[in-house]
């Protein structure tokens, strides 16, 4: 068998993040303490270092900050999906995200994202309005690949 790089190791603390996942839902931490939410999961607020966090459903709106488009990546699976368009966006509510771009569309810095899932890991796909998309669909190559 064949190791995968790209699904998660699930421990006690993230069980919760990934269990919602794989029911497409995208959680956050925000803090009792400051009021700001974080992403990637954490018992404690990075900013104040309070440790009275909670889970929070997110919108699953996003921008996008930056992307670079992958045409090698020997791990797999990455290999059979390049190129694929590696990102970094803006949650709706306030945390950063280092995730992957999937269906049409050419991204723009500050262009509007909404969250898919594929095999219970948030992706993002550019907002079109009605146009469900396919998160399994591989992005063509972008000229210039991207930067914010």
């Amino acid at each position: 068998m064949t190791s995968r790089y790209d699904l998660p190791e699930t421990d006690a603390f993230t069980r919760t993040y990934w269990e919602a996942a794989a029911e497409g839902r995208l959680l956050i931490r925000r803090c009792r303490a400051c009021g700001r939410a974080h992403h990637y999961p954490r018992e404690f607020c990075p900013r104040c270092w309070s440790e009275d966090v909670r889970w929070e459903e997110a919108s699953g709106r996003a921008s996008l900050y930056t992307w670079s488009v992958v045409h090698r990546n020997d791990l797999p699976p990455f290999g059979e999906r390049t190129p694929y368009v590696a990102a970094v966006v803006d949650l709706a509510e306030g945390p950063r995200m280092a995730t992957e771009l999937v269906g049409e569309g050419e991204p723009r810095a500050g262009a509007e994202l909404e969250v898919a899932f594929r095999e219970g890991v948030p992706v993002f796909r550019l907002t079109r309005g009605g146009d469900e998309g396919d998160p399994d669909r591989r992005r063509p190559p972008m000229a210039g690949g991207g930067a914010a």
